[in-house]
């Protein structure tokens, strides 16, 4: 093997460096307890560029390796943001959002996220408006929580293997209506298609996923619904794309609905975060 010239080194080690500085480990104190996130910035990214917040599924971490989110972001010009959930008296990292088993959880994470989006405007200039969010099953749970409690921090919301769940619906008294796409899989046994209404699985009575999604596109009135069959994906996944449009605003809600699709962020029948970012950047403002 030729030895790698002085300088030629140099600028690998250089460019090495920079590639580790993109995504970086920081806190943010909230409540008393100091969270920790991680901040993608692509190269270049200019002033006022857009958000979008990844939430990880229970028992999971904040790591952006298991999402694949950065690399469209660099794509697309936008900062990406992986918070880590607190863990619960299971000892699980995960986001508080009423599971039975969550009663004696006293941090209210939807606290912390309008903190950590407001920290993120102030310390990086990352748009206020432009800020979207997503997450895998207890992540994807979350957004249904955002969307009925505070559904003016997002231009949209992106839950992926998540519900929605009794609790969520009863309690919702939101007025604003935000845009919301669910990737589901079919055959998903963690957070089934078919719901659980009676609670079999212990995560809570929850909606069956078209009904859920069905919730949202009447509160954002959207008047027609269209039916796609989507190209075999790589994975050899078929999925159906029900997107209900016409809606306030010109809001639109989407269901990519992925037959025979377990419990997955990747294996989705699409590829999951250019999706995603195609549904946010309608929202873009």
């Amino acid at each position: 093997m030729k030895p790698i010239p002085m300088l030629t080194g140099l600028w690998l080690l250089l460019a090495a460096s920079v590639s580790a500085q993109e995504t970086r480990t920081e806190t943010l104190r909230s409540q008393g307890v100091e969270r920790t996130y991680h901040l993608h910035l692509p190269d270049g990214l200019p002033d006022g560029a857009p958000l979008v917040v990844v939430l990880h599924g229970y028992g999971g971490t904040g790591n952006p390796d298991r999402f694949g989110m950065n690399a469209t972001a660099d794509r697309h010009g936008f900062a990406v943001c992986y918070p880590e959930g607190e863990r619960d008296s299971r000892g699980k990292q995960c986001w508080n959002v009423g599971y039975p088993f969550q009663a004696d959880m006293e941090i209210d994470d939807v606290r912390f996220l309008e903190e950590l989006i407001d920290h993120l405007h102030r310390r990086y200039g990352l748009s206020r408006r432009n800020v979207f969010c997503t997450g895998m099953s207890n992540g994807g749970d979350m957004c249904y929580l955002l969307a009925s409690q505070r559904p003016d921090l997002f231009a949209a919301l992106g839950p992926v293997a998540g519900f929605m769940s009794v609790a969520i619906l009863r309690a919702d008294s939101a007025t604003h209506a935000v845009p919301l796409f669910e990737i589901h899989g079919t055959a998903d046994r963690t957070t089934r298609w078919e719901g659980d209404l009676e609670n079999s699985g212990g995560w809570g009575a929850y909606l069956p996923i078209p009904i859920a999604v069905g919730y949202w596109a009447a509160k954002n009135k959207c008047l027609e619904e269209r039916v796609d069959t989507l190209p075999r994906g790589a994975d050899g996944l078929q999925t159906i794309a029900h997107r209900y449009t016409g809606g306030t605003d010109g809001n639109e809600v989407w269901l990519y609905e992925t037959l025979g699709g377990k419990h997955s962020w990747s294996e989705t029948g699409v590829d999951t975060c250019e999706e995603l970012w195609r549904f946010f950047s309608r929202y873009v403002r």
